[in-house]
């Protein structure tokens, strides 16, 4: 019985000092690490979350951008820092298609983080020029069986969610399409504006006007849900393929190993700041909801998005440009 008492003493010493450093935390500035430029959405939202966690933690939140590798530095430069909740990193859907786009990665992409907890979601809205002859997915689909591999689609760059999302619609109703990649969003957005392509995926803030004003036509949203913003386009999922959903996201994690009592602390502070009015406000202005859900829900859903986008990835055979 001595050893079995030993070892209840010995958790029971690591819990009370687990609870005593969380009760300590933080009394140093935090680091928030965004791998993504100054400007981007990635560091909008970090920084929209950022601030006002300095005011609650009474302690100063430093934003920290690292760029490079589709997310890649920012996120080797947090599985490398102590666990303790001082550095955190805000990471997007990019994080669960890296591990079947990249050929190696400096990290393991489920066992090496801690959720904390999705911050966001943003639905994409499929745009078509009007020159396309449908007014859906189910027309779209019958005319790309009718002319295969004579309708392309664009996309901001191999692997990136507007290219995956055609792709996954393209395994799903057995249609050949091309991809047509461009080095921004921007650029696609011009030329199929001009006419000069026919399919895109794109925000659904990026994309409305362009419909509103008759430039573009709106066939469906790839979220689960219509579109708060959109509400009259239906879901792809509605249009004839349930089960269907591409959907943008950020969220915070930190490095493995950190106290479970300091991600419940900062799973309960970032979850209140998602929920105030100016918050939820500024990120509908964006096209985006607040998520704000727990460490186990935004585990379970990285790990469902990297066996999912894993699938689409390998049948389509894509590649890191």
């Amino acid at each position: 019985m001595q050893p079995i008492r030993h070892a209840v003493a010995a958790v029971l010493v690591l819990a009370t000092l687990g609870a005593a450093h969380a009760q300590g935390y933080p009394n140093r500035a935090v680091r928030f690490i965004i791998p993504q430029s100054p400007g981007s959405a990635t560091d909008t939202v970090a920084r929209l979350i950022g601030t006002r966690l300095a005011e609650r933690f009474g302690q100063p939140v430093v934003h920290e951008n690292r760029t490079g590798a589709g997310g890649v530095i920012g996120a080797e430069l947090m599985v490398k820092s102590a666990p303790d909740g001082y550095t955190i990193l805000i990471i997007s859907a990019t994080h669960t298609v890296n591990p079947s786009l990249r050929k190696s990665l400096p990290y393991d992409s489920i066992n090496d983080f801690a959720p904390v907890t999705m911050a966001t979601a943003q639905p994409y809205v499929m745009l078509a020029h009007p020159s396309l002859p449908v007014k859906g997915v189910k027309e779209l689909i019958a005319l790309a069986r009718a002319r295969p591999g004579q309708i392309n689609f664009a996309s901001s760059g191999a692997g990136t969610l507007g290219h995956l999302g055609f792709e996954q619609l393209k395994t799903t109703a057995k249609v050949n399409m091309v991809h047509v990649p461009y080095k921004s969003i921007g650029a696609a957005m011009a030329d199929i504006v001009g006419g000069h392509i026919t399919l895109l995926y794109s925000t659904v803030v990026s994309g409305m006007p362009q419909v509103n004003a008759g430039r573009l036509r709106a066939l469906a949203v790839s979220s689960p849900k219509r579109a708060q913003v959109a509400p009259n386009v239906p879901t792809v999922a509605e249009s004839g393929f349930p089960g269907y959903e591409v959907t943008g996201w950020y969220g915070v994690v930190a490095p493995a190993k950190t106290p479970p009592e300091i991600i419940n602390r900062l799973n309960s502070e970032i979850t209140a700041i998602l929920r105030l009015p100016a918050v939820t406000e500024r990120l509908a202005g964006d096209g985006s909801e607040a998520v704000a859900n727990t460490p186990e829900q935004f585990g379970a859903h990285i790990r469902a998005e990297i066996a999912k986008w894993g699938q689409v990835v390998k049948a389509a055979g894509i590649t890191a440009d």
